[in-house]
């Protein structure tokens, strides 16, 4: 298996060969289709391919593309498993269900966000209720991203959180630009006042493809957080409970437990879609993680706020907006044979590892 035969370079390209490998495998396939049209004007769609006998009570939901440009290695993460052969060595009463750019529309356009510059990991919140307050980002807002993009505006950017975390900590920074906030529509992180498209379509699947389970398995990838080509694995379950247990002894209990995202302390993330999926699936035990792919480390945080500069104030057709559109792919997504060869197949085996998992629950 080499790592062109999984990944791919355009949105269009990802979700045909997802299909066709699905199909060839024995999948079953449906499709979602989005309201919006891709920048070509061609159809987005989510697609759903579910692995393995129709009843099985042990469902491994696989997720790509939550944060749009990261479906690029999701995609190619999913490819390897059934590339490398997955579908044919399930267990008995276990299926996978494989949900392919569950945010169509970021990954189509390679932004991090929706539509509507949500971070759908940050929108599974009760919006009938008031949001979670964040109440320091608004303090740092204007400071991060001003309205062109030059050497001098990021390091005015860096030096108003070098001064934030001199006055309250690197955790505390940390947590004020990565847990979301709900104040700022331009802003990082930002969860939305509604529910997103994406998010009324995971509550579809659940409903839909998970009917049948038991006990549900969690696998939703991501780029950005970890060492470099290397998994770096966030587990939400209660630490210390038995699903969280669990998830130790599916990936080992070093991969898993006491995880500092970036060396630094978790941030109380607010609105996960993994959140989303325990809420949609009521009393049915949820086991997993989030599993990020290594970048470049603490400066991601710059790439954050170049994804929404390109979003609301870059000219595009420029050649300085096709660097430094380069430079945010690259970020998600390395043009790197080590970097794409290592991710798939720690994929492949990341996956295996929570089938066996999954059958031996």
């Amino acid at each position: 298996m080499e790592f062109h035969d999984c990944y791919a370079t355009t949105y269009q390209s990802a979700r045909q060969r997802f299909r066709a490998a699905a199909q060839d495998a024995g999948a079953a396939l449906h499709a979602y289709a989005h309201p919006i049209p891709g920048p070509d004007g061609q159809p987005l769609a989510a697609d759903v391919a579910v692995f393995g006998p129709p009843g099985a009570s042990r469902r491994l939901l696989v997720i790509s593309a939550t944060h749009g440009l990261e479906g690029f290695c999701g995609s190619a993460a999913q490819l390897a498993w059934i590339q490398d052969g997955g579908p044919a060595t399930l267990p008995p009463d276990v299926a996978i269900v494989m949900v392919h750019a569950i945010n169509p529309w970021g990954f189509a356009h390679a932004s991090r966000t929706t539509e509507n510059n949500v971070d759908l990991n940050r929108n599974f919140v009760d919006h009938g209720q008031p949001h979670p307050a964040n109440p320091d980002y608004g303090q740092l807002h204007e400071a991060l991203l001003e309205a062109d993009w030059t050497m001098d505006a990021i390091q005015r950017a860096q030096a108003a959180m070098d001064d934030y975390a001199a006055r309250k900590g690197m955790d505390a920074l940390f947590d004020t630009l990565a847990r979301g906030q709900y104040s700022h529509p331009d802003g990082l992180n930002y969860g939305g006042t509604q529910r997103e498209w994406s998010n009324l379509l995971l509550e579809r699947i659940v409903r839909e493809h998970l009917q049948t389970a038991q006990k549900i398995g969690f696998i939703d990838w991501h780029t950005g957080v970890g060492e470099y080509a290397q998994p770096f694995f966030l587990c939400f379950n209660d630490e210390g409970g038995e699903l969280f247990e669990r998830a130790c002894a599916w990936w080992g209990d070093a991969r898993v437990r006491g995880q500092r995202p970036h060396g630094k302390a978790r941030p109380s993330y607010q609105g996960l879609l993994f959140q989303g999926v325990q809420r949609y699936a009521g009393d049915t035990p949820v086991c997993g993680a989030v599993v990020e792919f290594g970048t470049r480390g603490w400066h991601m945080r710059r790439i954050l706020r170049l994804d929404l500069w390109l979003k609301f104030h870059a000219t595009p057709g420029t050649e300085r907006y096709d660097m430094l559109r380069a430079d945010l792919l690259d970020a998600f997504c390395p043009v790197d044979q080590i970097w794409r060869d290592a991710t798939v197949r720690h994929a492949a085996q990341i996956t295996a590892e929570a089938v066996a998992g999954m059958a031996a629950w």
